[in-house]
């Protein structure tokens, strides 16, 4: 088991495969899921294509820590907060989740990565890679926003339809059962999974740490985010965003806005792609993800050789 402490005492349970001086990628889960969301063909595909690839769990999810002293949050007064001149508490937000990414690369001695986040992992890199520019190398934002949290008719009627699916007494096939039903209603229409197999990864998930408690908080924190739009600009980085047409969570113009925000941006679409990571996309993302690192890092290397060509034409000069 790998785990670091952040300078705020939050530990962070992680994986770390690669060799060590190859080009590091950070892997940034979503709400309340764990690192082995991040498909193990997807993971194992980018180290195969010569990458250093760390996944890791947020706070509140998996093996990290879990911060059940601050309770469960009042969503809707937070939601309140946002309105009105109502106080209420919050456990954290979106940019100490950004300061634990931060936090994960000092600890592991990485100076500069390329950032992949996915749904709130794409909120918390684009903030990383707004916030602490000299830290980021690329970013790839996946099924993300970068506007305020919102209600739609169809995001609202997911809520309703887990909200009669939720587990009441705790018990572990309840919590299978959800994730189930939660992956059936905001899965890919044009790349469905069979049950089976969504029932395999709900209880592989289960059986490794179940804490709902945590995903109120994380969803706390997301509640409670402003629009990240005034950030966007900031993002001199090469920037790529995966969005699926059928996302159900964050519509198709949630992903088509941030990629106009963002100058050094590229959009792709996956028609019929929803709020997952349908296998059979999986050599595709794989390949698009290496190739706009690759070119990332290409562009940083001929920076690199431009600097110093500069450095010893002065140097050059001085010495006339």
């Amino acid at each position: 088991m790998k785990t670091i402490q952040t300078r705020s005492g939050i530990k962070l349970h992680y994986e770390d495969q690669g060799a060590k001086n190859a080009p590091p990628i950070i892997l940034i889960m979503g709400l309340g899921a764990q690192m082995i969301v991040w498909p193990d063909s997807l993971y194992q595909g980018l180290v195969k294509k010569g990458f250093r690839v760390i996944r890791f769990d947020n706070r509140d999810t998996g093996l990290s820590s879990q911060l059940d002293s601050h309770g469960s949050p009042s969503l809707f007064k937070i939601w309140l907060s946002n309105r009105l001149p109502i106080k209420t508490s919050l456990p954290y937000t979106l940019e100490d989740m950004a300061k634990d990414v931060v936090d994960l690369m000092h600890a592991l001695k990485i100076k500069k990565a390329h950032l992949v986040g996915a749904s709130m992992g794409g909120m918390i890199a684009q903030i990383v890679a707004a916030k602490h520019k000299k830290k980021v190398l690329s970013l790839t934002s996946i099924m993300s926003t970068s506007q305020a949290p919102k209600l739609t008719p169809r995001n609202l009627k997911i809520l309703l339809a887990l909200a009669k699916v939720q587990p009441k007494a705790g018990t572990q096939e309840e919590a299978i059962q959800y994730y189930v039903k939660l992956n059936q209603l905001i899965g890919s229409p044009a790349f469905p999974q069979d049950e089976a197999s969504l029932r395999q990864q709900a209880r592989l998930n289960v059986e490794r740490a179940h804490n709902p408690s945590g995903f109120r908080r994380q969803l706390a924190a997301i509640t409670a985010s402003q629009s990240r739009e005034h950030l966007l600009p900031k993002i001199k980085v090469p920037t790529l965003v995966i969005h699926g047409t059928a996302d159900p969570i964050f519509s198709i113009q949630a992903g088509q806005h941030t990629a106009t925000q963002i100058r050094k941006s590229k959009l792709k679409l996956i028609e019929g792609m929803g709020h997952d990571f349908p296998p059979a996309l999986m050599r595709k993302l794989t390949k698009w993800i290496a190739k706009h690192v690759k070119k990332a890092e290409k562009k940083r290397q001929l920076k690199q050789q431009r600097k110093q060509i500069l450095a010893l034409h002065s140097n050059l000069l001085k010495n006339k």
